[in-house]
């Protein structure tokens, strides 16, 4: 009786399955003359790129995707002329995106290649020039953060790049490429090996005077009592901008622990926005003084009980955000360039060959 019954459902699916109501006509595909040569796209690395590890040797994740209109024939890999992978199988043969892993990337510029070729021997190769560049050693005592902003964010010292928050963008800098402030764009960096009981920042400003207050460089605590304006100033430094009738005046503020300090030079420290140019903008502070410097010069200085940094581990670039914001110093649209951090009180004649320096 089993086999009576598997003998009728084979019939009946037979039956079924040869009733031309149940069956899609076969529609032959029609594939015409390979036509076009293979199409190489080279994901990363791009032309120009630069590579900066602590590393001498590192790894480099090449991406590319090829693409052909019939069929790839083969895909080859070169880095200075020297094979790194053939593909010849492919699970679609008319596309192949890949990731390739060289594990011994060294420093210097370097020529990728990736040669495409189809089963007519169409052939397209696609070059870009990069350079893995020799970890940053820091040019000047005590240097321990640098900020260049050529095209990135990327800090040298430790090899970081920076949280982005809005949209930041570039500008032509005092050397190279400079940060380019937005209405809402700031950076932040972790702190730790920032936190010394000296310090020092140096850098250039091109000053916006929109909007008329701003931060510039802030690293601060959080305030628990007021989490959504936060302005709790008992440790760490602000140093921010705001108007001064038509000038843009820039200003520190610095926690001892018990309380703040406040080094306001007046109209000493004025930036002229008509002007446009370029200003460098210093502050230098030990366990007992504190300074602030406008190309070169003092502009407002005295003692204090020396730097508290607890709860400070945020560094922000480009505005008070989000530790100081109760008072509206919120993102400069302004320009930043050459952000040097030191773990020591730089004196004058420091911060004058820096400037010297950058001005070469």
């Amino acid at each position: 009786m089993k086999k009576l019954n598997i003998y009728i459902i084979a019939i009946a699916l037979f039956a079924f399955g040869c009733d031309a109501t149940y069956i899609d006509d076969i529609v032959p595909v029609a594939v015409g003359p390979d036509e076009e040569a293979p199409e190489v796209v080279i994901n990363f690395p791009l032309d120009g790129t630069q590579i900066r590890v602590p590393e001498a040797v590192t790894n480099l994740n090449i991406n590319f995707e090829v693409s052909d209109d019939i069929e790839i024939e083969s895909v080859i890999v070169r880095l200075n002329g020297t094979e790194l992978l053939q593909v010849t199988d492919f699970l679609d043969y008319r596309r192949l995106v890949r990731t390739f892993n060289y594990d011994q990337l060294g420093n210097g510029e370097h020529i990728l290649s990736i040669e495409a070729k189809d089963l007519s021997g169409k052939t397209t190769t696609e070059t870009v020039i990069f350079e893995k560049i020799e970890p940053y050693d820091p040019v000047y005592d005590g240097e321990i953060f640098y900020l260049p902003f050529d095209g990135d964010y990327l800090e040298l010292v430790s090899v970081e790049e920076a949280a982005i928050n809005g949209s930041p963008g570039f500008a032509t800098g005092i050397k190279g490429r400079a940060y380019q402030g937005s209405s809402s764009g700031y950076l932040t960096f972790p702190t730790e090996g920032l936190r010394n009981q000296e310090f020092s920042a140096a850098f250039w400003y091109k000053v916006n005077p929109s909007p008329d207050r701003a931060g510039i460089l802030v690293m601060g605590p959080p305030d628990p009592n007021n989490p959504t304006n936060q302005n709790f100033r008992n440790h760490g430094f602000r140093l921010f901008r705001e108007a001064a009738g038509s000038m843009q005046r820039v200003k520190l503020n610095v926690g001892n622990g018990s309380g703040d300090n406040w080094f306001d030079g007046g109209a000493a420290a004025d930036i002229d926005p008509s002007k446009n140019e370029w200003v460098h903008i210093a502050i230098s502070i030990s366990g007992s003084r504190a300074a602030v410097y406008l190309d070169g010069q003092v502009v407002s200085q005295g003692t204090f009980p020396g730097i508290d940094w607890t709860g400070c581990d945020l560094l922000s670039i480009g505005s008070g955000a989000p530790r100081f914001s109760e008072w509206g110093h919120l993102s400069t649209q302004s320009l930043i360039d050459e952000l040097r951090i030191f773990s020591k009180a730089l004196t004058q004649a420091e911060i004058q060959a820096i400037i010297d320096t950058d001005r070469l």
